[in-house]
């Protein structure tokens, strides 16, 4: 007598639970952008009955203030001074990852040091700056430039900071220093200096064959690397003869020119049909990317609710943004009468004109070293020469800066501890010395570990720039909060802010995550 054997039956849809697990976070994701709703519904009937209706006029209207820096001084529109606080909030963030980086590292490798002088300042450092609350160090810091002593120019001075205690350090006329901030020799850029940067592009590719060139020598056992060296020493070599070369770089004028020439030309239903495919083929990529990863000689892995997330979200973008481009008529490209040429090619005829225009035979060198000066009355810093740090962009810089390094520094020290101390013994036994230890062993393996914290430290930086508004410090929310003092468009400034903000953060986590990826050890 044989024994039927019962298959199991899927049960309803219902009961399964992944079924449930999606119906509820959908149910949920719902809800939320329905109470969103209603809240935002009412907040705009609230303010219409105070006569403040919402709304985005205010982007392309006067505003009629002055920003204290940026790259104009006199924004014509809303959009354009938001423009000029975004502008600001980047300078602030870019150059602070890399110095905070820097110095970051420095410090947490000092804390490991074995002398005893250069082991406690570190410490006291990394103790001092951390448990100062940020707020307080920027405003520290705007005190300390405050209490500079005035310019003061008589026919025995020029009011530059030439000396230190009595020590000559400068020659005169070089730095500027007073309660308006610093103003510094720089190298200001001349009509030059686009071909000279196209130059450097292209040595920017040899440099990186180079750097990878020298690595494989070493890994197939012929030479020691020197790999910084070598593709240093070529991208320093680029700069010196981009210097009297970069006229050359006009030959891509007229190619620019005809790109441009074709994308203006191209009549909108075949821009709509060509960002259709792309934004479809980008979604195809990554699903298919996806599908690849999971796949085994068994056949495809089982996915995880993440997977299907992750899949669907691809395939819902890629079709309303191939359903947006087919339905809107186009951007406008530009007014003739009473009529609007529109098309679709966001921007890209304009873009390669402004590269055409730039990329000419245009002969000299690319940038000149100009000292700073002083104009007007009232000694103020020429805007025309050198370069000028004002006294806001000083103390938030030096704050945010000081205050991640103290961060990124107790996580480098961190990572530099998880390494197994076998490896510095190891490195030890071969005859490396300990600055060829750290190089070569001991942080390309702490970096799998400090990457991560790090990366939190780059996020809290870029959000922590919102500071400067204590220290009027030109940003994006300084900009905004004036705007909307001016306008009473307080929701269009916020969700401004938010948007922003919420883009850098997700670019930022985007691109450690990128490097955290290319990292990690590779498992069978």
């Amino acid at each position: 007598m044989t024994t039927a054997i019962q298959r199991p039956t899927r049960p309803p849809f219902y009961r399964d639970v992944t079924v449930l697990k999606w119906v509820f976070q959908i149910v949920f994701l719902i809800g939320i952008v329905v109470a969103f709703w209603i809240l935002g519904s009412f907040a705009v009937e609230n303010l219409a009955k105070q006569n403040l209706a919402v709304s985005w006029d205010f982007m392309s209207r006067p505003v009629g203030f002055q920003v204290a820096e940026g790259f104009t001084t006199l924004p014509e529109s809303g959009f354009q001074a938001l423009l000029v606080g975004i502008t600001n909030m980047l300078r602030v963030t870019i150059s602070g990852i890399l110095a905070a980086t820097i110095l970051g590292i420095l410090v947490g490798v000092s804390r490991l040091s074995h002398n005893w002088l250069v082991n406690k300042l570190a410490t006291v450092f990394i103790e001092t700056i951390r448990n100062i609350p940020l707020l307080v160090q920027i405003v520290f810091w705007g005190i300390v430039v405050s209490i500079i002593p005035d310019l003061v120019v008589d026919e025995t001075s020029d009011g530059s900071l030439k000396s230190l205690f009595g020590l000559r350090i400068l020659p005169e006329g070089w730095v500027f220093a007073s309660p308006k901030g610093f103003a510094l020799p720089w190298f200001v850029p001349t009509e030059g200096r686009w071909q000279w940067v196209g130059f450097m592009l292209i040595g920017a590719l040899v440099t990186r064959y180079v750097y990878r060139w020298r690595i494989g020598l070493q890994e197939a056992g012929k030479a020691e690397a020197r790999a910084f060296l070598w593709s240093g020493g070529v991208l320093v070599l680029f700069a010196i003869v981009g210097i009297y070369a970069h006229p050359i770089m006009g030959i891509f004028g007229p190619i620019f020119g005809f790109i441009a020439a074709f994308f203006m030309n191209t009549p909108l239903i075949l821009f709509q049909i060509a960002l259709a495919l792309v934004v479809v083929g980008g979604a195809y990529y990554i699903i298919k990317k996806r599908l690849d990863e999971l796949r085994t000689p068994a056949g495809l892995g089982k996915l995880s609710d993440d997977d299907w997330f992750r899949l669907a979200m691809a395939a819902l973008v890629a079709g309303a943004l191939a359903l947006f481009f087919f339905l809107q008529p186009g951007f406008v490209r530009a007014t003739v009468g009473q009529g609007t040429i529109f098309g679709q090619d966001i921007g890209l005829s304009q873009f390669f004109t402004g590269l055409e225009n730039r990329f000419s035979f245009v002969s000299g060198a690319p940038f000149d070293f100009s000292l700073p000066a002083l104009d007007g009355r009232f000694n103020n810093y020429s805007t025309e020469a050198g370069h000028i740090i004002t006294r806001a962009y000083f103390a938030l810089w030096v704050g945010v800066v000081l205050y991640t390094a103290a961060f990124i520094g107790e996580a480098v020290r961190a990572g530099v501890l998880a390494v197994p101390k076998g490896q510095s013994e190891a490195g030890f036994a071969v005859g490396l010395k300990r600055s060829q230890l750290l190089r070569m062993i001991v942080l390309p393996q702490a970096f799998r570990i400090i990457l991560p914290p790090v990366g939190n430290q780059y996020l809290n930086l870029a959000k922590n720039t919102s500071l400067g508004i204590a220290v009027a410090y030109p940003d994006i929310v300084q900009v905004g909060q004036t705007i909307f003092n001016q306008t009473g468009q307080t929701i269009p400034i916020v969700i401004s802010w938010m948007a922003w903000y919420s883009f850098v953060s997700l670019t930022l986590s985007a691109i450690v995550n990128r490097w955290n990826k290319k990292l990690k050890l590779v498992e069978r």
